[in-house]
């Protein structure tokens, strides 16, 4: 990742697992009904995916920061159980 890259886009986000149903809550909302979250900071590489890869946690994940949208997902090593989503949300936390 270049510099114009580095400082163009959140270097963190919080990633929220979030069960499908919930939808339409504001960002702390979000946060009480997570049943797992972790901070990512960007790797420097990009995902199979094309977007910036973020890592931390025992998550890893392609997040596309113009939209925050979570493009590819790893947690502990597995994909995400049927049922449940990955918000992002930009973070200044470590």
């Amino acid at each position: 990742m270049n510099a114009a890259d580095s400082g163009a886009h959140p270097q963190r986000f919080e990633i929220l697992i979030v069960p499908e149903h919930v939808t339409g809550l504001a960002n702390a909302d979000l946060a009480t009904a997570a049943i797992r979250a972790a901070v990512v900071t960007v790797t420097g590489e990009r995902g199979a995916s094309g977007y910036p890869r973020y890592a931390g946690h025992g998550v890893v994940a392609d997040i596309d920061p113009a939209t925050q949208t979570v493009e590819a997902l790893l947690v502990d090593g597995a994909e995400l159980d049927y049922g449940l989503s990955a918000r992002a949300i930009p973070t200044t936390r470590h």
